[in-house]
């Protein structure tokens, strides 16, 4: 009997497919694709990696524009954001400025600050990234702030000593480099935005952007795509 459930776990940890999952929550999309996977976590047998890298260092070296910065794309944006909050059951709501937020705060302090996390307690990464996306796309506060990301902190479930620790170690080499290494790999892998989704099945890693491929990611890694929540007993498809 032993020896059968060691075979079956072998052969479960062997069926599983790696899934990292480079991002930025200076970006808003990604925040739908973020809530997904993590929704779809018990559902597939995948093994997610979370990887928070710097948006803008990716799209400069890849040769892309961050949409605000085209009219026609920023105006879409502002409708199409409202109804994939609805579709996806995130609780975003469009910040006031939008080009204060990409031209002049930009989100590497808040990305070391995932980092930082992440090197000492990564078990605070998934719930740290959503309340700091909440912070700023639900909040519309400025996430540069190391006020911001206390609260973010704290409500995350982090205590004052542990949030104390990761504060100080944002300044760190440490923090600085795994922030970069991150950019580069998810260039290495061509990405150009945000969510870049890399899956690897049978040895080889699969590109996939944006909140709106994961129909085609099921197809690839061979799992059931039920709509953005497959606990509801009504999925949308």
């Amino acid at each position: 009997m032993m020896r059968l459930l060691q075979l079956r776990t072998m052969a479960s940890a062997a069926g599983t497919k790696k899934i990292e999952f480079f991002y930025d929550i200076f970006s808003p999309y990604t925040w739908f694709a973020f809530e997904v996977l993590m929704r779809y976590k018990k559902h597939w047998n995948i093994d997610l990696e979370l990887k928070p890298f710097l948006l803008a260092a990716v799209a400069k070296e890849a040769g892309n524009t961050a949409p605000m910065l085209v009219p026609n794309k920023a105006f879409y944006m502002g409708k199409d954001l409202v109804r994939c909050a609805k579709y996806f059951k995130v609780p975003l709501k469009m910040v006031e400025n939008p080009h204060e937020l990409v031209l002049v705060k930009g989100s590497i302090i808040p990305n070391r600050f995932l980092i930082a996390t992440d090197l000492l307690y990564p078990q605070y990464l998934e719930p740290l990234s959503r309340a700091l996306w909440m912070e700023v796309w639900n909040k519309d506060e400025d996430f540069t702030q190391i006020e911001i990301l206390s609260r973010a902190g704290l409500t995350c479930g982090m205590n004052q000593e542990e949030l104390s620790r990761v504060l100080e170690h944002m300044t760190h080499q440490e923090t600085k480099d795994r922030l970069k290494a991150h950019s580069k790999q998810a260039l290495e892998y061509r990405a150009f935005g945000s969510p870049s989704i890399v899956a690897h099945v049978g040895g080889k890693p699969m590109l996939f952007f944006g909140s709106d491929r994961f129909p085609v990611l099921a197809q690839e890694i061979g799992e059931k795509w039920l709509g953005p929540d497959p606990d509801d007993p009504e999925p949308k498809l």
